[in-house]
């Protein structure tokens, strides 16, 4: 594959270079995906709270239109669990109990994002997907999931529940074990036993799609509705229709839209780069991400308007693409158009199925999507500050629901970046015994300090969010050390220099002229070094204090260190 770019419309590049060889795999991909995401996405509407055959609408759609714009040959993009998870807390801040307002509320938060991801491909920031922390979206995900299912339990059982947060309403659902109907209970039992025994008996079995099978035909043996258990009702047969949502609703809730909107281009869109590199890298061909932006952004547009809910990447769907023998994207053509015919043809039959089928669905869709317990595990064995802030997370979005869970993350990651900017690491160095080699005396305490002189290294940009850091930290080393003739700043780190880090430079050697100490600087890369050029700041140090090395610079002081300091500049 070439190196260049594939225009807004990829498809027409892969068109004329298509191999008939790859047709067959092709569909037989497209068919296989078809079969899984039909039911899970019965599913994702039910967690978004919309009408299921939404939830078609938006597999439709995403799965057509991501075909026409993305750069990847297996991806598959549709609505997730995680996603789903978002527009039901989105609704729920937003205080919406009409199925009506419910389903033009989601689709335009959806048509929200959508223009997000279009205007983050017009600026090209799609690296603003990077600042939401994977400990963040692990930890959320983890309680979106918690909160989900335990809004699942009551249909599980027959019964209703109270509560403003999901740990009132796992409590209040205690309360009504009592009075559990059981035919409901009894199918909600065998659903979940079917669908997670499937996944740990025979993961390559659509355990979805058995279960919607087998939960329609034990509703018509069993006469289920009769019975009292509840059922899905009325899923129409036919074709979406383009509707703009209803923008007044949104304007009403302006703010909440905002906020849901972010988180899900924040989420989906790092779920896509991951997935997309990832089967880019495997079979060896390029993708574009400004190019995925708008992808993303086109699939939402349309999945807004055709009344549906946010679509991202699906790694379990994109994952069988894979396996299946997806060769391009012919095969997410027809996974679309499938589930097209599926809405035309067999939608009704979905009518007819049990509320505790769907809940179980839902509750295996999130619990196998969002809970991930190694990550966890991973997260508490290699940095455990990244495990506590998932923790966090988990414990905001089961303390004040979805969407402030969706919030405290996305403060959370902010915050974590700027900690993160605004401590860098400054390591005081010193000399291997033998050898010209500084490094970190915090790793290797047998290394020799050189008497008199301090040299320290800052890991990390001279910039607004640093400086003053900077400028502690040496004036901590002066105040703590005596003695002291000479320090030396290690600048291997700095790759980039602003007009307020150049300027606390010249603070800096204001500091140590006044102490009567020795400013040198090593290894000044020249991006940094045309800064403070500029500033005039390498001309009051003196060429003969900058050097190329940290022993140079180091041996350099020592040899001139029984010389007064140089006076201040005028």
């Amino acid at each position: 594959m070439t190196a260049t770019r594939p225009g807004l419309v990829p498809i027409a590049g892969w068109l004329r270079s298509y191999d008939r060889s790859w047709l067959r795999p092709d569909i037989v991909a497209g068919v296989t995906v078809a079969a899984l995401i039909v039911p899970k996405n019965l599913g994702y509407a039910g967690i978004a709270g919309i009408p299921l055959q939404n939830g078609l609408y938006a597999a439709a759609a995403g799965a057509i239109l991501y075909a026409v714009f993305g750069t990847s040959r297996q991806i598959s993009v549709g609505p997730s669990s995680g996603l789903a998870a978002v527009a039901a807390g989105a609704t729920l801040a937003a205080g919406l109990t009409a199925e009506h307002e419910i389903a033009s509320f989601v689709a335009g938060i959806t048509l929200a994002s959508g223009v997000l991801f279009l205007l983050m491909f017009v600026l090209r920031v799609g690296w603003i997907a990077q600042f939401l922390s994977r400990a963040v979206v692990t930890g959320f995900l983890f309680g979106a999931a918690l909160d989900v299912v335990i809004g699942e339990l009551p249909k599980l059982t027959g019964t209703e529940t109270t509560g403003s947060n999901p740990v009132q309403e796992l409590w209040s659902w205690f309360g009504t074990l009592g009075q559990s109907d059981a035919w409901t209970v009894l199918v909600g039992v065998a659903a979940l036993a079917v669908v997670f025994g499937l996944r740990w008996l025979a993961p390559s079995v659509p355990g979805a799609l058995v279960l919607v099978v087998g939960g329609l035909v034990a509703s018509w043996l069993l006469d289920l509705g009769a019975r009292g258990v509840a059922l899905v009702g009325e899923v129409p047969r036919g074709l979406p229709s383009v509707e703009v949502p209803d923008l007044g609703l949104a304007l009403d809730h302006v703010g909440v839209v905002a906020v849901a909107a972010t988180a899900l281009v924040l989420i989906g869109f790092s779920q896509t780069a991951g997935d997309a590199r990832a089967f880019a890298a495997r079979h060896r061909y390029r993708i574009d991400m400004d190019q995925e932006s708008f992808a993303q952004g086109v699939a939402n547009t349309g999945a807004g308007l055709l009344q549906g809910m946010p679509v991202s990447t699906s790694l379990s769907a994109s994952s069988l693409n894979d396996r299946s023998g997806a060769r391009t994207g012919l095969a997410s053509l027809t996974s679309g158009v499938t589930v097209l015919l599926t809405l035309v043809v067999l939608a009704p039959l979905f009518s007819q199925l049990p509320k505790p089928v769907l809940a179980a669905l839902i509750i295996e869709a999130v619990v196998s999507g969002m809970i991930d317990v190694p990550e966890m595990r991973r997260l508490f064995r290699v940095q455990r500050f990244d495990f506590w802030i998932a923790t966090a997370a988990i414990v905001g979005t089961l303390l004040f629901g979805v969407f402030a869970g969706v919030v405290i993350g996305i403060a959370l990651s902010l915050l974590w970046l700027v900690w993160v900017a605004t401590h860098p690491a400054m390591p005081t160095l010193a000399r291997e015994a033998g050898t010209q080699v500084f490094r970190e005396l915090s790793e290797h305490p047998e290394d020799e300090e050189v008497p008199g002189v301090a040299a320290l290294r800052l890991d990390g940009g001279l910039f607004f969010a640093t400086s003053d850091a900077l400028q502690d930290r040496i004036r901590e080393v002066i105040n703590s050390s005596d003695g002291l003739t000479g320090i030396v700043l290690d600048c291997s780190g700095i790759a980039y220099v602003d007009s307020q880090g150049s300027g606390k430079i010249a603070d800096i050697l204001d500091l140590t002229e006044q102490s009567g100490i020795t400013l040198r600087l090593a290894k000044l890369k020249p991006a940094a070094r045309d800064i403070l050029d500029r500033e005039g700041v390498l001309e009051r140090i003196g060429a003969d204090r900058i050097h190329g090395s940290v022993h140079r610079a180091v041996e350099a002081q020592l040899g001139s260190r029984m010389a007064p300091p140089d006076p201040p500049s005028a």
